[in-house]
């Protein structure tokens, strides 16, 4: 045996035979204790290490069976540790005395198919007898496999997570998924995912890289429902169908054959719900063996079930931005071609021309040929017409629809008021055959209820007429009569748009004592795409006057709405009220009161109020949610007023706090809207708030509010390079004079 150094080799009888008798108590101890517990103990002796003691949990670990004996060398009853280098460990143990700690060390049990991977904290210790020689080595250890499964599992679920971030296809996710759950698992489990259809009845395949693809075409489409298998009953139930046994399962009476053939035993499926509790789909585990899951198991379909969910909610969320996305860009489109057409139906108040412009532009965009009729002094005339070619639009010109012939397509349109589409010529005479025409739209144009004219448009060879070119034509010819028989009234109307376009602003800034006030507006949009930005400057009843600038969240009518319901209520409870506070609670009550039809969106708002003085302007004002305002120094320092409030429109109390500061003669406060700083260049880059804070600093240049817009305008300019603006701008200076 190995002497331990620095003992003495002579030692009284009494003492070993003490020693001995408490070395054996210890061991006894530590047998009892690790008897019971999940850690692995085993006491060795000699150099052979003879196992004399393990518990259970050791036995458990290296494989049971046959193994679980003592009385043999541990290379014998375990082999495969000699390669791995434990066997060469425990050799340096019991020949120095001193103990081995080990950490997460790897090994490799059993052989062939039947061998596991395993971790395990480990120490061997050496024991020792009462004149202090090594006489064997104790192993002490706790396996953390699960630990190290666990780890990876989440790692691996991480990178799902990021995945699904990242927005990769959808297959590729649940296929991903689904390996990295068969490969990590402990015994073989086949992952299976079936999707729902959008109505929630039927099942289709999503991913199981394991299973057949017999199987899988087999089950793809399937209903779900009581008794549908796993999947379809779990669908149809809303909560987990745990089968443990396929092959006696009522569940599977009608797939028992295609799970035989299958090679499948057991299978436990749940449902994928969306976060509102609708269907998305099926996630399921089977398994070669009938098997009942434990809690891990369950654990572990829970945790996957809901990572379908996400990645299945985000392709849905992507597909509906995409789709709102083509929508918006057709809409776009249209609304461009009705902006342009209605810009050159506009553009003076000649009737005749303006329903010429109307026969242009509709072909080629609608129709190939086009025909423009009008009633005057009881007859029916031919104003207008559009072909590819002259002699197809002289061929068009020379007919002449009879307004009260009943067989006429156009006069049936002007008696009834109604539009006529159909794939067939027109009815009556016409050069229908000359010219080719397969199909026809007739459009009444309107004056208060009643038709004076009718837009005719013919397709030839393969060019029918679907809804949207239907709603189309319909616009654009409501569109030329109201040009034609009100192009005053259109072009107020016109007008009016292009006011709320500008956010409802105000069209002369009123004169402030004591404070020079400058603005500046630039809309995104062009047409009836109404912006949400806006500000407003009035006075007061006790000399003072009130400020706004804010930002209404959305765009169009309803922006507009909220614009002139933020305006107006400003300007009546400003006088009643003490303070900008006050005026800014009394906004967010309007706001919170108004009714849904006139919108829900919140609102950025700075209000407050100035008071002349000898020396320059006293301030106060309340920030809610907006862009900080700048004070621009006489020096030419910028600094932020940083008061804290909450947005408008979304709780009761927005928590605004009053901030207060004087503007010397020369200082300017400055207001803006999101529009300035989120600018972008042509790489996609943001102006930002440092090169607005940047754009301002040094005061030669900005003695008046105008010339700080001059400044700041020409600065996110020269920063777009010329390109198109993606939301409003607004600006509001205040300079003390």
């Amino acid at each position: 045996m190995t002497r331990v150094p620095g003992r003495k080799a002579a030692q009284s009888a009494g003492t070993r035979r003490a020693r001995t008798n408490g070395e054996s108590r210890a061991e006894e101890d530590l047998r009892a204790l690790f008897g019971q517990s999940t850690a692995v103990f085993a006491s060795l002796a000699g150099p052979a290490h003879m196992l004399e003691a393990a518990n259970p949990a050791f036995f458990a670990a290296i494989g049971g069976g046959e193994r679980t004996r003592t009385g043999v060398p541990l290379g014998q009853l375990v082999p495969e540790l000699a390669d791995q280098g434990f066997l060469a460990l425990l050799d340096q143990v019991y020949r120095t005395g001193k103990a081995h700690i080990g950490r997460d060390a790897r090994v490799v049990l059993g052989e062939g198919a039947a061998a596991r991977e395993a971790f395990f904290d480990f120490t061997y210790e050496p024991r020792v007898d009462a004149g202090g020689n090594t006489m064997g080595v104790r192993v002490i250890g706790v396996e953390t496999t699960q630990v190290k499964h666990a780890q990876r599992l989440t790692a691996e679920h991480r990178a799902l997570l990021e995945q699904i971030a990242r927005q990769a296809p959808l297959p590729e996710v649940l296929e991903g998924m689904a390996r990295v759950i068969e490969d990590l698992a402990p015994e073989e489990v086949l992952v299976s995912v079936l999707l729902a259809d959008a109505d929630g009845r039927h099942l289709r395949h999503g991913a199981a890289p394991s299973l057949p693809d017999f199987y899988n075409e087999a089950i793809d489409g399937i209903a779900t429902g009581e008794g549908v298998g796993s999947c379809g009953t779990a669908a149809h139930r809303r909560r987990p169908v745990i089968v443990t046994d396929i092959a006696t399962d009522p569940f599977w009476d009608d797939f028992r054959d295609l799970a035989e053939k299958a090679g499948l035993a057991a299978c436990w499926s749940t449902p994928v719900l969306a976060r509102d509790g609708s269907l998305l789909g099926t996630f399921a585990m089977y398994h070669r063996t009938p098997r009942a899951p434990q809690e891990a198991d369950l654990a572990l379909a829970r945790v996957f079930a809901d990572t379908v969910a996400l990645a299945v909610e985000r392709q849905q969320a992507e597909q509906a931005r995409q789709a709102a996305e083509a929508r918006e860009t057709a809409a776009r489109a249209d609304l461009a071609f009705l902006l342009k057409a209605s810009t050159a139906l506009t553009s003076d108040l000649d009737a005749t021309q303006t329903l010429q412009r109307l026969a242009a532009f509709c072909t080629p965009q609608l129709a190939p040929l086009c025909a423009v009729d009008v009633v005057e002094g009881g007859r029916v005339h031919r104003i207008a017409t559009a072909a590819p070619t002259k002699g197809q639009q002289d061929l068009l010109a020379s007919h002449l629809p009879v307004h009260d012939a009943a067989d006429n397509t156009v006069a049936r349109v002007l008696a009834s008021g109604m539009r006529e589409v159909a794939r067939r010529t027109p009815t009556g005479s016409g050069p229908w055959q000359e010219l080719g025409v397969t199909g026809y739209m007739c459009i009444p144009l309107m004056d208060r209820g009643s038709a004076f004219g009718t837009l005719t448009l013919l397709s030839t060879g393969e060019h029918p007429f679907d809804g949207h070119t239907v709603a189309l034509a319909e616009e654009l010819a409501r569109r030329a009569a109201l040009a034609a028989r009100h192009a005053r009234q259109y072009t107020h109307r016109v007008t009016l748009a292009r006011d709320l376009q500008a956010g409802l602003l105000l069209p002369d800034l009123p004169a402030v004592p004591g404070a020079d006030v400058a603005t500046y507006y630039h809309p995104a949009g062009e047409g009836l795409d109404v912006g949400g930005d806006f500000y407003d400057v009035f006075p007061l009843d006790d000399g003072r006057w009130a400020f706004l600038l804010g930002d209404v969240c959305g765009r169009g009518a309803i922006a507009a709405t909220t614009t002139a319901l933020v305006r107006h209520t400003a300007r009546a409870v400003a006088p009643l009220l003490p303070g900008p506070d006050a005026v800014v609670e009394a906004v967010n009550r309007a706001l919170l009161n108004r009714p849904d039809s006139h919108g829900t969106g919140f609102v950025t708002l700075v209000y407050g109020q100035l008071t002349p003085t000898p020396d320059g302007l006293d301030v106060c004002l309340v920030r809610a949610g907006h862009t900080l305002p700048l004070v621009l120094g006489t020096d030419g320092t910028v600094h932020t007023v940083d008061a804290p409030g909450a947005l408008l429109g979304i709780t009761a109390d927005p928590a605004v706090t009053v901030h207060r500061l004087h503007l010397s003669p020369r200082e300017s406060l400055l207001l803006y809207t999101d529009g300035i700083t989120e600018a972008r260049d042509g790489s996609g880059e943001q102006f930002g708030e440092q090169r607005l804070a940047a754009a301002l600093t040094g005061g030669a240049h900005r003695t008046a509010a105008h010339d700080v817009i001059d400044v700041l305008t020409r600065a996110v300019q020269a920063f777009t390079g010329g390109h198109d603006i993606d939301d409003d701008q607004a600006v509001l200076v205040l300079t003390a004079t």
